[in-house]
């Protein structure tokens, strides 16, 4: 397991130090130079210029530079460690549960197909946070809270996540709210501290002037449809260096989905308290029904990211790896379609970045007809997972027995006791069976319940999206 988990981290950390780092790690380069205006006193940003990241993104940003700020494969491979000791980390805490191999494995497997993006981005850094908080949701809510607030001053996706964490804490106030309100007073008194008061916000309002990404959900249709006319356009956005979309339509559906994100997130929020009140009090009778709620919703809250932005960059897919891969270590049933589904997700995302880009900007017919693929899944995939949150199971009530004539009526015979099985969770969505002891004769029996653009050698650059 580990040896597997150790190489897939040196295969990834190889491709984008040192074969394809203009393809795959190009966006570290820029992280790289924007530390070292501010080490060599050009100003830092979230503090002294408007940023499109949280502030809290400085810190891994600059510890990265231990391998040094000069141009070279020094700040590369200085990041690449550095996820990897806190993917191990991560890694150990899965691997203390009883399921802890099958969540394991699944993660090294879509950490494989997701390719070099799970790695040199800012996402790979919150990716192993959110896995110890949602591991962490029911047993010690308030550090999960703590760490899921960090995540979001690094990449803002993880502040999502407290919504399920709220619906599933039986203090939310305490244990939610009020560490993630510290946390966040703390963040900002720093940044306020440096001067930074004028843009500490600054990334709140950065993603309005952006327009329709290639890569996005909601640009499907558009980018199919450039495939055979002309009043499509795929131009580099230098401003922000991102492909989108130009044509009759795309700026309406950019607006459209700024509208729709929150209205969707707000339909979610609301699905998670109608199946926090149909579960009722077996929530904090029943672990299982506590960790589905938090861990679906965690799903839920991702997947609506996802589909309703308008940016929709490669590397917000390493956001799926938390979510399925806690479910899979806390054996929560029916998580094995969701499984699967995302490492096909996976690995048509590394077909489509960074191997294949140009392909996608040039218009290549059938890499982009992977894309449209692997956008229609992710539309599955939320289509799903909001399904099984509108699933409750009940517990069937035992039908009444007549009393028993012990005088004339024969003592049951016992049955054979039946082997718990335990079900592979990317082959099959029921739960592991249940062993059943054959019941006693004396008793009854009861029942259980800088910039980018076109590269030197005439490849183009990756797209740099928070």
């Amino acid at each position: 397991m580990w040896t597997a988990f150790l190489l897939v981290h040196a295969w990834l950390a190889v491709l984008g130090v040192w074969l394809i780092p203009q393809k795959a790690f190009w966006d570290l380069d820029l992280y790289r130079y924007w530390m070292w205006l501010g080490v060599h006193g050009f100003g830092w940003p979230g503090i002294d210029t408007s940023w499109v990241y949280p502030i809290g993104a400085t810190v891994p940003m600059l510890a990265a530079g231990f391998g040094g700020l000069a141009i070279g494969h020094g700040y590369a491979l200085a990041w690449s460690i550095m996820v990897t000791v806190l993917d191990v980390l991560a890694m150990a805490m899965l691997l203390r549960r009883d399921r802890g191999q099958v969540g394991g494995w699944w993660w090294t497997g879509f950490l494989l197909l997701l390719g070099p993006i799970a790695m040199g981005r800012l996402d790979a850094i919150v990716v192993p946070l959110v896995i110890a908080a949602l591991l962490w949701s029911m047993d010690r809510p308030a550090v999960a809270s703590a760490l899921l607030t960090i995540g979001a001053w690094i990449k803002v996706a993880p502040g999502a996540l407290l919504v399920p964490l709220f619906w599933g804490a039986h203090k939310p106030w305490r244990d939610v709210v009020a560490p993630a309100a510290g946390v966040s007073a703390i963040v900002m008194g720093t940044a306020i501290g440096f001067g930074g008061q004028g843009h500490v916000l600054s990334f709140l309002l950065e993603q309005g002037q952006r327009g329709l990404q290639i890569e996005a959900p909601g640009a499907t249709p558009w980018v199919l449809a450039a495939l055979f006319t002309t009043s499509i356009k795929r131009v580099l956005n230098a401003q922000i260096v991102t492909w989108e979309l130009l044509g009759p339509g795309t700026q309406k559906m950019a607006d459209l989905l700024g509208l729709l994100l929150p209205i969707a997130a707000a339909a979610a929020i609301a699905l998670l308290w109608w199946k926090r009140e149909r579960v009722g009090l077996a929530l904090w009778a029943d672990r299982k029904k506590r960790g589905e709620l938090v861990v679906r919703g965690a799903m839920l809250m991702t997947l609506v990211l996802l589909v309703f932005n308008k940016v929709g960059s490669p590397q917000y897919m390493t956001w799926l790896a938390a979510p399925v891969a806690v479910a899979l270590v806390l054996g929560l049933p029916g998580w094995g379609t969701t499984a699967k589904w995302v490492l096909g997700v996976g690995a048509a995302t590394q077909l489509v970045f960074p191997w294949e880009y140009t392909e996608i900007t040039g218009g290549g017919l059938g890499v982009t007809l992977v894309l449209a693929a692997r956008n229609l899944a992710l539309i599955g995939l939320l289509v799903h997972t909001a399904r099984e949150l509108f699933r409750v199971e009940t517990d069937e009530p035992a039908a009444p027995s007549a009393p028993a004539d012990r005088r004339s009526a024969p003592a049951p015979a016992p049955e054979p006791a039946t082997s718990p099985v335990l079900a592979d969770a990317l082959l099959v969505d029921e739960a592991p069976a249940v062993e059943t002891a054959a019941p006693s004769p004396a008793r009854e029996p009861v029942d259980p319940s800088p910039r980018r653009g076109v590269l030197p050698d005439g490849g183009l650059a990756s797209p740099a999206t928070p």
